[in-house]
């Protein structure tokens, strides 16, 4: 068994061993959603930089089918991935060359990540063109598909 002493790896990078056995909790207490949520928040309160974080609230909220809350999780992770890289959170304005796209482990690659979610979530929300605008952006950012936006690309296409 993994010692809780030790950092955790978890998506979006490392994590404080305390940060990550609340994640855990929260994913082992899913069935009690109040329980399960209460203890994200309680994460994000004590390391809202850690990025895993955001990645666990906008599971949580998506699969609980609360499209606004996993909106909102969504949009404070790619904020919060775009303070750490360094580069404008407004995904309009990004460009190939605005970070290092292609680290797997760094705050941009979470961000395109994320980004991928939040298409997901406008999809599931009925708005198709915003959608598409994201994908489309993913495409140039992201040409080598690293982070599948292609998925979302395909359910977006077979929705309409």
């Amino acid at each position: 068994m993994e010692s809780l002493a030790t950092p955790r790896v978890l998506f979006g990078g490392e994590a404080p061993a305390e940060i990550g056995a609340l994640l855990e909790r929260a994913m082992q207490s899913y069935a009690d959603a109040p329980q399960a949520e209460a203890l994200l928040w309680q994460a994000h309160r004590q390391a809202p930089d850690a990025l895993p974080v955001y990645f666990s609230l906008y599971k949580f909220y998506f699969y609980k089918g609360d499209l606004e809350q996993a909106e909102l999780a969504a949009r404070m992770a790619l904020a919060a991935a775009a303070m750490q890289g360094g580069f404008n959170a407004d995904w309009r304005s990004l460009q190939a060359d605005s970070a290092d796209w292609t680290d797997y482990a760094a705050a941009a690659h979470f961000y395109l990540f994320s980004l991928k979610a939040l298409a997901f979530i406008r999809l599931r929300r009925g708005d198709a063109a915003e959608s598409s605008a994201i994908l489309a952006r993913l495409a140039e950012l992201d040409p080598g598909d690293s982070v599948g936006a292609s998925v979302i690309r395909s359910i977006a296409t077979g929705a309409n």
